[in-house]
């Protein structure tokens, strides 16, 4: 376990990433409406006009690849945006419980807010190893994962972390709550190591098992996280 105090640095702006398919952005209209949320309400101005066009023109060279798109303060009194495209592996999307993650603790106070800081600092040097840092506030709550939210099956019950301000709210998430029964409640770490499934939705990977807690928590191959997949995947392939 590790602890963070420090804060996410504005100046850096905040992005958002989008799967791509055939040339699409997955979830466009959602991943623009919270960029523009995140933008106004951190810088005063409106989101650049054109990038809606932006992000589908540079979409449309990739049959299956990661689309990122970062806003950010010019320091002229203005927002620059920034494009990214990468191609990405099919196995990496809606992955077999045989690529399911490792997740360890990683203590943030107050967690890492509801914007999609372009500043990773807070989990960087957590991230990129065996595992994913999970953010847990001082208080024990299990809030979100370094890439993804999380959700916990008790049963045949699915809950996650309320969007109380602590989390990035997810376009994903959104999307799971819509299409499957879930409940919203406090997650202490406590209850995510004695559930009988743990799960995590993104916007690219869609669902994510996680198969082990670091600290020595492993848990089988799930029943209830492959329906929230395959419902997930019936939804992005029906996405206009």
């Amino acid at each position: 376990m590790s602890l963070h105090r420090s804060l996410p640095d504005p100046a850096r702006g905040v992005f958002e990433t989008f799967l791509v398919r055939d040339g699409r952005p997955v979830e466009l209209e959602a991943h623009l409406a919270r960029l523009t949320s995140s933008v106004t309400a951190l810088y005063t101005q409106p989101v650049p006009h054109d990038v809606e066009e932006l992000v589908t023109d540079r979409a449309r060279s990739l049959r299956l690849g990661r689309l990122r798109l970062t806003v950010a303060p010019n320091g002229h009194a203005a927002l620059a945006t920034d494009v990214q495209v990468a191609p990405v592996q099919d196995a990496l999307v809606f992955p077999a419980f045989s690529r399911a993650v490792r997740v360890s603790r990683l203590v943030i106070p107050g967690g890492l807010g509801a914007h999609k800081w372009a500043d990773r600092r807070l989990v960087a040097e957590a991230d990129g190893g065996d595992s994913l840092p999970l953010v847990v506030d001082a208080d024990g709550s299990v809030l979100e994962v370094s890439r993804a939210n999380v959700f916990v099956v008790e049963s045949e019950t699915i809950v996650t972390p309320p969007a109380d301000g602590r989390i990035l709210a997810g376009v994903t998430r959104r999307r799971v709550l819509e299409l499957m029964p879930v409940r919203e409640e406090a997650v202490s770490f406590a209850r995510l190591l004695a559930a009988d499934e743990v799960f995590l939705s993104g916007s690219v990977r869609g669902i994510e098992s996680v198969r082990a807690y670091e600290g020595g928590r492993e848990w089988a191959e799930p029943t209830i996280t492959p329906l929230v997949s395959d419902e997930l995947r019936r939804c992005w392939e029906r996405d206009p």
